[in-house]
Parts: C-alpha cells; structure tokens; sequence
C-alpha cells in the first residue's frame, strides 16, 4: 500500500506543481474593462439617446480578446472595435458569459444593424448587413432600452 501511495505521488506531484504555476498570461487575457473614451449614440435631430464609457479595441489583439470573459457590463458601459479597413466580417460570442447587443456602424457612423441579445459562447459568426467599419458592443437589451435604430449615429472620443 506503501509503495502505491508513494508512487502515485511521485506521478501526480508534477502536475500538481504545474496547477499553481504563474498565471500570468491568464491574468493579461481577462484584464477587464479599461475606460479609454465616451460614445455617444445620436438621434438624426442631433438629440442623444444615451452616452457610455468605452473600451477601445483598435488592435489585432484587443479586437480578439473583445469582452470574452467579462463577467459584467452596466449599461453605462461598451465596447467599441476600430477595423483597419471597411469589411462585411462578422463577430463571435466565443469565450463572451454575456448576452450581448452587437451594433454594426459604417464608415459615415451610421448604425447599419444591431444583432439583439446574442448567445453567450456561440461560435457562429453574426454578420453586418452591409460593410462596417466599426463595432460597438453592450449589454443585451440595451438597443432596445434606449431606442437604437439603422437610423441612430455615433460619436466617440478617446481619452489618449
């Protein structure tokens, strides 16, 4: 019995070490919200339906990352994605436990279309039904609250 035991440590004590290694690259991957601007989204008159913080993902990296493990999002609060070009590329919802509005926006800031209340972890691509420029991510439900239609604006500023 003796031996079994000391055997079975012998195996497993490495792979219990490695558990409570460093997890450094885990703590970078869910950095959580970093406030770097305001948008606002705007009514044709100019009027605006409401204002957020934002997070701005204007990189590779950050546009991947996105809000995947972010627990919480008020409704003061989104995401807004910057693409290098004009594209009719899609979103995902992979590694992302919230419910999410996901608003397609042109080049001109127009909102093109808003995907309502979308599936956490879902792998399917939610697409723009024309091309986009930007991205703007928040919480389910929020298009609706405060009225957002194809014919809603945006305006953003960074704090940099």
């Amino acid at each position: 019995m003796r031996i079994g035991t000391l055997l079975l440590f012998s195996l497993l004590g490495p792979l219990l070490l490695l558990g409570c290694s460093d997890n450094t690259t885990q703590r970078n991957d869910t950095r959580g919200f970093q406030e770097e601007g305001t948008l606002a989204f705007v009514r044709p008159s100019g009027d605006t339906l409401a204002t957020i913080a934002i997070d701005i993902a204007d990189s590779d990296a950050e546009r991947k990352r996105g809000l995947m493990r972010q627990q919480t999002l008020g409704y003061d609060r989104g995401m807004l994605f910057i693409f290098d070009e004009v594209s009719t590329g899609g979103m995902w919802m992979k590694n992302t436990p919230l419910p999410l509005d996901i608003v397609f926006v042109a080049p001109d800031s127009q909102v093109i279309n808003v995907a309502r209340r979308t599936t956490p972890f879902s792998e399917e691509t939610i697409e723009p039904k024309a091309p986009r420029k930007f991205v703007v991510e928040v919480r389910a439900g929020f298009a609706d609250r405060f009225g957002l239609t194809d014919s809603t604006r945006v305006r953003w500023t960074s704090n940099n």
